[in-house]
């Protein structure tokens, strides 16, 4: 009988477990796989992990009333019977953050405590609820590199740049409960979560259940190669979890990939996931659940598979996991787990039917869908010029360049006595081994240590225009790269270290070489970057580089020798050795035997040394004064962390009546071109407000790091150089239009003749209290979990955004911020509506009350279909005079969950927790 009391459901299913000769407790899948009559061996890895969390976290939910809803939503899960696709509530366990991310998350937090404490709650009470690790690895930045003394300069002018951000998160750290903080200079977050924070499986008060997260950074679904699941959210998002609430989810839709045969000689893992992120990118994963199975998974490394499930945002895929097994508990004691640990992620695995045996696997998972990847067809390859899923065969890129450099309408100079200029088209100006997708994998970066090094011998040296940098993802790959030797190879080619953190891949690039950005700028340039990072957007890497590529670290050094991209390695040589001979790419690969030889270099001891001091900062870290109190101390003259307003914008949604269009966008609009990101140039809307604030353009440090002040990142939204608003065609850049009022007429119509700044046409249209909306095409919000793009929206006065498709995690951003995510139907796309930007745009107001028919079928208030009515101003062919038309369309309102529904009525997910913390509404 199925148990129906609080009592019944846990002598029923919370199981004993002798851990190391202590008795803990587990929610046992397979008593619940008995009862609601489902096989677990059919079940997949992550629906496995969905339904342990359900079961353990319905405990104080269990009555008679609720047991028939359970039932549906586990046949939902476990695919059993028609379920139906149930929404479920899922607690991740803990939070991962970076600063970019973390620092507007804890400063939304402190700014809570003070809206508790205004209400008359005690504010106090504001704490994460569950665990938070917050690495501070993204303020780094390459400014030097090169040179023995980068790693110091840059360490420097991080700690000037980011005092009062540091001495924020100090405060934070002895503030909150819950928090931990990684000071900078110790590595990504990805990787030190990898190697030092998962645990697989977590115990509280005696019971074990698996180690599940999310992360404010799309690339958490790295740890999801350690068999952890978990993936990236947006701070908001973040933010709800930090305090008690739920993931609103539906039953997933989970993608079995199966893996076989295994990668040839002198084929990385690099190679691996760029050619699984074509492959899934083509299929079509985008937001559905990746599970990596078969002969072929037991082939790889767990670093191998981390590399393959970093990338997860990059075919689109919720998370990437790959299962617990053999790998794994090498892992773990390799990367210097307790021993008790690792014997419990095994005992447990083992007991929930979690451990995968591929030599004992009686009956495969059943997937929703399945397609399988031959590990043996894989070639060595790079991606590019500006999407991660465009993969070229190595031997193409060659062709490649030249098309982008034709397409650009220039042609390669040709002079008789062979003296090339400075620099020209295809022309590499940054090589960068950076990113924690390869950065966290030993294999590939003592690769680059072993080409290096045979570069060295051979008496390569890399050209002077190229800007090389190492950026190492965790103290251990310092450490093997010095034990190994291999260090002062890379050293000779200039890959230096510049700093423990992600650098290159986020746009903290640096300067270039020579002050190369002016003769970019003056010839129009097609020049390139060569970085071994998970993104390669254009503008994102930096603003002067066109054609950005992705590439395995040993190819980034090659690259880095060539000092172009206008080559074929196959058929055209790196160049001269010390005895005049032509010296190629295959002549200095490493090969298999060099590489297993050094790898014994990597040990349980680095492991060991790298982490003890994890959590301590240097001298500069330690020097940050703080002052202890439950709220914090604003500044009101700070440039960097001021209170979020956040709690000022809780009022309901109301109608959205006489929108005016604040742009009109295309396809692939992603978070690079909505939320500010690189450095701030004097001449933008935020450069002028730092002027105004008697703050120097050589202190103006980059937006991300300047999160914490929403008066910067509201001016530097939509401001990124490549965005097109068709509004201003062909003008590129963060510009619009105004539309006025025709006094005469009373229709609308463009102000001529010179645009204006993004933020400038939204101060003007809030001053006229003139709500606003964006229109743009398939997969709006692709990219990077930054939820400036979405806070950036709400103060930039955007009520609705009107999409052919959306992003996952950027819809949900939306939401959380309470602005209106609106779906064109598939059968009408932005272009068929001809708008120009002048049109007026009202949308027909939501349901929101909870009829008998909507209690009855909930999803009558999820994805409803509403009006809206564009009204544009017209001439009339004969008289000349204008007139007003309206056009009709329907369109899809993409709230898929109750959830997300009531935090759009609070008006964000912000004022709706806060709400359950004070007696008085704010």
């Amino acid at each position: 009988m199925t148990p129906t009391t609080k009592k019944q459901w846990r002598e029923r299913y919370l199981t004993r477990l002798d851990e190391n000769g202590f008795e803990k407790s587990y929610w046992s899948l397979k008593k619940l796989a008995q009862d609601f009559n489902f096989v677990l061996s059919e079940q997949p890895f992550v629906t496995k992990l969905f339904l342990e969390n359900v079961m353990r976290n319905f405990e104080s939910n269990v009555d008679r009333e609720n047991m028939g809803s359970l039932q549906a939503l586990i046949k939902s899960l476990s695919k059993t019977g028609d379920g139906g696709d149930f929404e479920f509530q899922f607690y991740p366990s803990r939070v991962l953050m970076q600063d970019y991310t973390g620092v507007p998350a804890i400063a939304d937090l402190a700014a809570m405590r003070d809206a508790v404490f205004a209400g008359g709650g005690d504010a106090e009470n504001i704490n994460p609820m569950c665990p938070v690790d917050l690495v501070v690895d993204h303020s780094v930045i390459a400014d030097q590199a090169g040179h023995s003394e980068a790693l110091l300069h840059n360490r420097q002018r991080e700690m000037e740049r980011n005092q009062e951000r540091y001495q924020f998160l100090k405060w934070a750290q002895n503030s909150f409960n819950n928090l931990t903080v990684v000071p900078p200079g110790k590595g990504i977050c990805h990787q030190v979560n990898l190697e030092y924070f998962a645990q697989v499986v977590r115990e509280k008060e005696g019971v074990l259940y698996p180690d599940t997260l999310v992360g404010t950074d799309s690339h958490t679904t790295m740890v999801n190669g350690l068999g952890v699941l978990g993936w990236g959210v947006g701070g908001i998002e973040a933010e709800a979890v930090m305090l008690g609430q739920p993931l609103s989810l539906n039953a997933p839709n989970v993608v079995g990939v199966k893996l076989v045969g295994e990668l040839a000689p002198g084929v990385t893992a690099t190679d691996l996931v760029l050619s699984i992120t074509e492959i899934l990118r083509n299929y079509g994963v985008v937001g559905k659940y990746v599970e990596f199975n078969g002969s072929g998974v037991i082939k790889l490394s767990v670093a191998d598979r981390a590399t393959i499930a970093n990338m997860a945002p990059e075919y689109g895929a919720t998370c990437a996991l790959f299962p617990i097994d053999a790998k794994v508990i090498e892992y773990l004691t390799l990367t210097n787990r307790s021993a008790s640990l690792t014997k419990r992620v095994h005992d447990y695995a083992v007991a929930q039917g979690l451990f995968y045996n591929t030599e004992h696997q009686t009956e495969s998972p059943q997937y929703s869908e399945s397609l399988s990847i031959n590990l043996n067809e894989i070639v060595p390859c790079v991606a590019g010029p500006k999407r991660p899923q465009d993969r070229l065969p190595l031997a193409a890129i060659k062709r490649k360049t030249l098309e982008e450099i034709e397409l650009a309408g220039h042609t390669l100079p040709i002079d008789s006595n062979h003296q090339q200029p400075k620099l020209m088209d295809g022309d590499l100006v940054i090589a960068a081994i950076t990113s924690c997708t390869n950065t966290s994998n030993p294999g590939v970066m003592l690769l680059a240590g072993l080409l290096a090094r045979a570069a060295v011998e051979k008496g390569l040296s890399v050209k002077p225009h190229v800007k090389t940098s190492l950026a190492p993802g965790s103290q251990v790959v310092a450490s093997y790269l010095d034990s190994s030797g291999l260090q002062s190879d890379l050293d000779q080619l200039g890959f230096q270290r510049i700093g423990f953190g992600c650098t290159t891949c986020i746009g903290n690039s640096g300067p270039l070489n020579e002050g190369l950005e002016s003769v970019i700028e003056r010839d129009k340039l097609q020049v390139s970057s060569v970085l071994s990072g998970n993104r390669n957007f254009e503008g994102r890497v930096h603003p002067s580089v066109r054609l950005n590529w992705l590439a395995s670290p040993p190819l980034v050094v090659a690259f880095a020798l060539v000092g172009h991209t206008r080559i074929d390695f196959d058929n055209e040589p790196l160049g001269i050795d010390k005895a005049g001979n032509p010296v190629f790419l295959r002549d200095i690969w490493p090969d298999s035997t060099q590489l297993t030889q050094v790898m014994l270099q990597v040990n349980q001891t680095l492991y060991a040394q790298s982490y003890q001091d994890i959590l301590k900062g240097d001298e500069y870290w330690d020097a940050l004064s703080v002052e202890n109190s439950v709220c914090f101390p604003w500044n009101v003259e700070s440039t960097y962390i001021r209170m979020p307003p956040f709690f000022q914008h809780n009022e309901e949604p109301e109608p959205i009546i006489g929108a005016k269009i604040l742009a009109i966008l295309g396809d692939s609009i992603t978070t690079d071109h909505i939320s500010p990101a690189g450095q701030i140039s004097a001449d933008s809307p935020a450069g002028k407000y730092l002027l105004e604030r008697q703050v120097k353009p050589e202190q103006f440090n980059s937006y991300g790091a300047r999160r914490g002040n929403h008066e910067v990142m509201v001016r530097g939204t939509f401001a990124n150089k490549r965005l097109k608003n068709a509004i201003v065609k062909p003008i590129e850049g963060g510009f619009t239009r105004v539309s006025k009022k025709n006094k005469t007429t009373g229709l609308s119509h463009i102000a001529p003749p010179e645009p204006l700044t993004i933020f400038a046409a939204s101060q003007y249209y809030s001053e006229e209290n003139i709500p606003l909306v964006i229109f743009a095409g398939k997969e709006y919000g692709t990219g990077s979990s930054r939820d400036w793009a979405a806070k950036g929206c709400l103060l930039l006065n955007v009520k609705a955004v009107i999409a052919e498709s959306f992003e996952r995690i950027h819809r949900s951003n939306l939401i959380g911020m309470g602005v209106m995510p609106l779906q064109l139907l598939p059968e009408k796309t932005v272009s068929d509506l001809q708008l120009l930007g002048d049109e007026s745009i009202t949308i027909e107001p939501i349901t929101t009350e909870w009829s008998t028919d909507a209690i009855n079928n909930k999803q009558q208030l999820f994805n409803q279909k509403l009006t809206l009515t564009i009204t544009r101003a017209r001439t009339h062919s004969s008289s000349g005079q204008p007139n007003a038309t309206t056009q009709t369309i329907p369109v899809i309102l993409r709230i898929d969950n109750n959830r997300e529904l009531d935090y759009f009525l609070a008006g964000g997910v912000l004022p709706y927790v806060a709400r359950q913390f004070i007696k008085t509404p704010i």
